[in-house]
């Protein structure tokens, strides 16, 4: 009987990864990112306006999110903030309903954004300190994996619904199938496109429900008298150890920078295809799926591999991996590859960009996995949400980095190829702090 509660708490954790993952897939690179800069017009100045509205958020995020996570811990119940941060999930995918053609406020548009990828971040750290309730310190790996895998598939799904029926061709009007936006959504106002952000808000209440019905917490103690300010004294004393504690804080250096990276390729994805490649957003979705399908089958591989090996190996092969998919970004345009001129009409930039998405998919599914997997090594059992909060604030402390690096570089080099080069050096600055990370953490000690 306890085992078939466990097995029913794990299922309703992963529910969580298949709820809020479209809001990666279709609303920060695949649909949403691409119709942005069909608004916009020109793709340089759609990365950059891109750049600083997530950079925006990620400052938000890395601000709130340790604190967060030392106020649940100190006052228990983490419930009620991932219902907090899922209702902000909610308002702000929907709100992108109103990016009309012609008549919308960009600066409207990505306050909603930012709102909905701020309950995203928030509700996520709260979810990933469950993990290590799930089992063992063996089996968090897989679990970890598991439900990546899961997530991904969610969005695959998603994407496909998306592309199918709603996602309207600028210049037909028509779906991938050729069909008009279903319900009766007007293509010429681009209804079916911006219908993306009320399909991932209808998705995450919806998939949410199992979530809410099979994870359940131990009853937590009533917050003390005073359990903010405790809260703040107990972030405070963390943060001054940490430095004394070599490799978590190797780890959250090593994580700060890869993470903001990948952020990077992800959220500038789409945009770099519509914008250097000139794909619709029916192309860029085909992208998608393929990056969704390698991250979810890798994902899956991934976490066999790393209870068997360990995260750190699979963090250290993953970032190499992006590293030489970074490079390759930059060398590849509709002119030429690697500095290799190519004749007009030269299909081979789309097959490359192809296998480039699903390196990403592929390695960036299993290293966000492997580091949760790694967190959990690394953190204080007792401290357990404080320390995804320390995770969050690793992963978005620069956040505003990548972004901001990106769109100053897209501004001042009037490139989008070399705007995005700035994402090898955060790879490179991750792989040469990892080196300093103990592989198995508070448990070498324990």
């Amino acid at each position: 009987m306890a085992n078939a509660s466990l097995r029913k708490r794990i299922w309703g954790w992963f529910f969580f990864d298949w709820a809020s993952q479209p809001y990666n897939t279709l609303l920060i690179t695949f649909i949403f990112a691409p119709y942005i800069k069909e608004l916009v017009g020109d793709g340089t100045t759609a990365q950059s306006a891109w750049g600083f509205g997530i950079g925006a958020a990620g400052i938000v995020i890395a601000v709130i999110a340790p604190v967060l996570g030392a106020l649940a811990d100190t006052g228990g119940n983490r419930m009620r903030w991932i219902w907090l941060f899922s209702i902000m999930y909610v308002v702000g995918a929907a709100g992108l309903w109103y990016a009309a053609p012609g008549d919308f406020s960009l600066i409207l548009i990505l306050t909603f954004f930012a709102i909905g990828m701020i309950g995203m971040e928030f509700a996520t750290t709260f979810t990933n300190s469950m993990l290590p309730d799930l089992g063992t310190p063996d089996e968090i790996g897989r679990i970890s994996g598991n439900g990546w895998a899961f997530g991904y598939v969610g969005g695959l799904f998603a994407l496909v619904i998306m592309l199918l029926f709603f996602a309207d061709n600028a210049t037909t009007g028509r779906t991938l199938i050729g069909l008009e936006p279903v319900f009766g959504l007007d293509p010429e106002a681009r209804e079916g496109t911006r219908f993306v952000g009320p399909l991932v808000a209808i998705w995450f209440v919806v998939f949410m429900i199992p979530f809410f019905l099979f994870v359940r917490e131990p009853k937590g103690q009533k917050a003390p008298k005073g359990a903010v300010k405790l809260a703040l004294n107990d972030l405070k004393s963390t943060l001054k150890r940490l430095p004394q504690d070599r490799s978590l804080f190797a780890f959250l250096g090593s994580a700060m920078f890869y993470r903001d990276a990948l952020n990077g390729m992800y959220a500038f994805g789409g945009i770099y295809a519509a914008g250097v490649l000139g794909w619709s957003v029916q192309n860029v979705g085909i992208f998608g799926i393929i990056a969704i399908i390698a991250g979810a089958l890798a994902a899956w591989l991934g976490g066999m591999v790393d209870s068997r090996f360990g995260p750190k190996p699979v963090i250290a092969a993953c970032i190499i991996a992006l590293t030489a998919v970074g490079v390759a970004i930059v060398l590849i345009s509709r002119e030429s590859m690697f500095g290799i001129a190519l004749p007009e009409g030269s299909t081979l930039p789309d097959i490359a960009f192809y296998v480039i998405g699903a390196v990403i998919g592929a390695a960036g599914g299993v290293i966000q996995s492997a580091s949760r997997t790694m967190m959990v090594r690394q953190a204080n059992p007792a401290r357990m949400t404080e320390a995804f909060g320390l995770y969050a604030l690793a992963g978005k402390a620069t956040s505003f980095l990548a972004p901001l690096l990106i769109g100053i570089t897209t501004y001042a080099t009037g490139s989008q190829q070399l705007g995005v080069s700035p994402v090898i050096g955060l790879f490179l600055i991750g792989l040469v702090l990892l080196l300093w990370v103990n592989p198995n953490g508070k448990q070498a000690v324990s």
